[in-house]
C-alpha cells in the first residue's frame, strides 16, 4: 500500500497541473459516474493529502476523495489523452495555472467518492497527525502513544495515532532508533518520541522529493542489495534471514495484527 509521502507528491503534482481551471471529470469504467458527473467541469480549487488520503477540491464546494487501498494507482498523460485501457476508475484532465495541458487515469482504488465538507471534517477528525503537514501536532500521536500497552510497532502502523505511516516506514524508523517494535507505548519514553517524530518528518520529505523511500543513512548505504531492483536499500524491511547492516545478526520476521514486521534482534532488544 502507498504510504503517506506518495500521496502527498500526488497532491503537489496536481495542484501544479490541474489546480486554478476546469477539470473534466469522467468514470471510463462506470462505477464513479455519478460522482464524476457532479465535479465535472468545475475549477479544481486545490489538490491536498493528509496521510494516505487525497481530496480534491472544487469551487463547488464538493471533495473527490481517493484512498488508493494495495492496488490503487495514478497513471499520467498528455492531451489528448488516447483510449482508456483497462478499468479506470476516475479520468480527469484540464488545464491548471501553468498552462499546460494534463491528464490521469486512476485505476484500483479502495475509495473514489464525493464527499461534502462536513464529512470531510469527519473523514480527518478519525485520524492522527501526519508529519508530512505542516499543522501537524505531534502531541496528539504521543498522548495516546503513552496511553497504550499495544506495541510501539502496531501504534505507529495505526492511522488513528499517527496519519501516513506504512510498513517500511513503520519498520525502518525503530530499527533507526534501536526501539524494538514489540516495546509497549507506555515504555516508550517522550525523548524516543521527538526522536522518531523529527526523524518520520525527515524521511518521508524525502520520500516526497524523490519518490522512492531513501531510510538508509549514507555511511551505511553498501554492501548487500536492496530487497528489489527498482528499490533503495532498507536496513531491515524484507530483508529476512540476511545479515543486518550494522551487526551482523540476522533480521527476523513475524506477523503483527496482521502485519509482516522486521527487526534486528540485535540492534533492537526486546
Amino acid at each position: 500500500m502507498p504510504e503517506g509521502h506518495t500521496l502527498h507528491r500526488l497532491a503537489r503534482l496536481h495542484q501544479r497541473r490541474l489546480a486554478g481551471g476546469a477539470v473534466r471529470v469522467s468514470s471510463p469504467q462506470g462505477k464513479f459516474a455519478d460522482g464524476a458527473a457532479r465535479v465535472d467541469g468545475h475549477v479544481l480549487v486545490r489538490a491536498q493529502a493528509y496521510g494516505k488520503h487525497l481530496l480534491h477540491e472544487y469551487d463547488s464546494g464538493l471533495v473527490v476523495h481517493v484512498h488508493l487501498g494495495l492496488y490503487g494507482a495514478f497513471t499520467e498523460s498528455t492531451l489528448p489523452m488516447g483510449e482508456p485501457v483497462g478499468q479506470v476508475r476516475m479520468r480527469m484532465f484540464g488545464t491548471g495555472r501553468d498552462g499546460s495541458g494534463f491528464g490521469t487515469d486512476l485505476r484500483g482504488p479502495t475509495a473514489c467518492e464525493v464527499l461534502l465538507p462536513p464529512e470531510v471534517d469527519a473523514l480527518l477528525d478519525r485520524l492522527g497527525p501526519d508529519p508530512l503537514r505542516r499543522d501537524a501536532d505531534p502531541d496528539l500521536a504521543w498522548q495516546r502513544i503513552r496511553r497504550s500497552r499495544r506495541p510501539i510497532g502496531s501504534l505507529l502502523m495505526d492511522q488513528r495515532v499517527i496519519a501516513g505511516v506504512g510498513n517500511v516506514y513503520r519498520a525502518e524508523v525503530l530499527f533507526r532508533h534501536g526501539i524494538s517494535p514489540e516495546r509497549p507505548g507506555t515504555a516508550v519514553t517522550a525523548d524516543a518520541w521527538d526522536a522518531i517524530w523529527a526523524d518520520l518528518i525527515a524521511l518521508m520529505q524525502v520520500g516526497v522529493r524523490r519518490g522512492k523511500m531513501h531510510v538508509v543513512r549514507p555511511e551505511h548505504d553498501h554492501g548487500a542489495p536492496a530487497y528489489a531492483a527498482d528499490r533503495p536499500r532498507t536496513y531491515v524491511y524484507r530483508r529476512v534471514g540476511e545479515p543486518c547492516r550494522i551487526c551482523a545478526t540476522p533480521v527476523v520476521h513475524s506477523v503483527l495484527e496482521g502485519r509482516n514486521l522486521f527487526w534486528c534482534p540485535g540492534c533492537q532488544p526486546g
